[in-house]
């Protein structure tokens, strides 16, 4: 039976130490601090009733305990805390283990992707034993028991398969791809996307523009993908356009709330000190920013996100340029 370590008690992270408790693998999630892992422990206890499944799953603050033997290591921290959690792992991990990122989004300061970041920290470890998960995953939805699907990645696809048979369950299919490439650039980029249709909504523009805001900036974020080495079928996929439709449209999502109250007038210091949690499209738009302008490609929807973000535009400003006939030049 495998041995599964979860690093990072996140709500993602939780979410799939539950799914795979109830398949009855033995998980270890690892939280940052003792005071996490008791209050996780105190919820188990106090919230769940006592199955096989719960007791695969315990939760440390003791990052050796967590990785003892383990088979799998999924990383559901945030991605701009992939490199320094990695930094922690990395005398830790050996070339025996398959490493697996589950973060949706691009190192801001480097525009880097997390198995790239994992890469460099982790000399031991192989890029074939490195996957990535990403998909239509609102982890509210899945731990209300709601179906869902997923794509696992890696160069290597037997080693893809292997952790597509961890993860694979009655409620959450996950199917395999080459692209690994493909599928961590659009479970990062589409956020930035939904930042904008968050904004679009809390402005009230109506689903038509909506609609054609998402579609001109998600041919913006295919040109950018296939610039960087990512093939064009994975983003008409579950990997890309079915996250997109999810990420963009539904109340669940981080990202489209923050475009929302973006919209709706408030602050962005204001609105992510009132979370709980990391929306990973803020700092991704930072990093797809920089690539654009980098590579020399066109990509006045992802600077307009940038520019609400970081350059005090107003988001009213979406819809005085919207009305300017909806063409890609004239948002700039």
């Amino acid at each position: 039976m495998s041995k599964v370590a979860i690093i990072g008690a996140t709500t993602w992270g939780n979410t799939l130490g539950r799914l795979l408790a109830n398949k009855e693998i033995e998980i270890n999630v690892w939280a940052r601090t003792e005071a996490k892992a008791r209050e996780l422990r105190q919820e188990q206890q106090n919230h769940l009733p006592k199955t096989a499944s719960t007791e695969c799953l315990s939760f440390t603050s003791h990052i050796d305990e967590a990785l003892h033997s383990a088979q799998f290591v999924i990383c559901a921290v945030p991605a701009q805390r992939m490199r320094q959690n990695m930094k922690l792992l990395s005398s830790r991990l050996d070339a025996s283990m398959i490493l697996v990122s589950v973060a949706k989004g691009l190192e801001a300061e480097t525009g880097k992707r997390m198995s790239e970041v994992m890469v460099e920290e982790v000399a031991q470890m192989s890029t074939e034993k490195i996957c990535a998960l990403s998909g239509p995953n609102l982890s509210g939805e899945i731990s209300q028991g709601l179906p869902a699907t997923s794509v696992i990645a890696g160069h290597d696809i037997e080693v893809a398969r292997k952790t597509q048979e961890l993860l694979d369950s009655p409620n959450f299919s996950v199917f395999v791809s080459d692209d690994i490439v493909g599928v961590e650039l659009c479970g990062a980029l589409k956020n930035v996307i939904a930042l904008g249709a968050g904004m679009m909504d809390g402005l009230d523009l109506g689903n038509n523009a909506k609609a054609a805001y998402i579609t001109l900036g998600w041919n913006e974020v295919v040109s950018l993908g296939i610039a960087l080495g990512a093939k064009t079928s994975t983003f008409y996929g579950l990997a890309g356009l079915g996250d997109l439709i999810a990420t963009g449209n539904s109340p669940l999502s981080r990202n489209h709330y923050v475009g929302y109250e973006l919209g709706k007038g408030r602050s962005l210091g204001d609105i992510t000190a009132s979370m709980a949690h990391v929306a990973e499209g803020i700092d991704t738009t930072i990093a797809a920013h920089r690539l654009v302008n980098k590579l020399g490609l066109k990509a006045p929807i992802i600077n307009l996100v940038y520019s609400v973000l970081f350059e005090s535009l107003s988001p009213v400003e979406i819809s005085t340029r919207f009305k300017n006939g909806l063409k890609p030049e004239s948002i700039v």
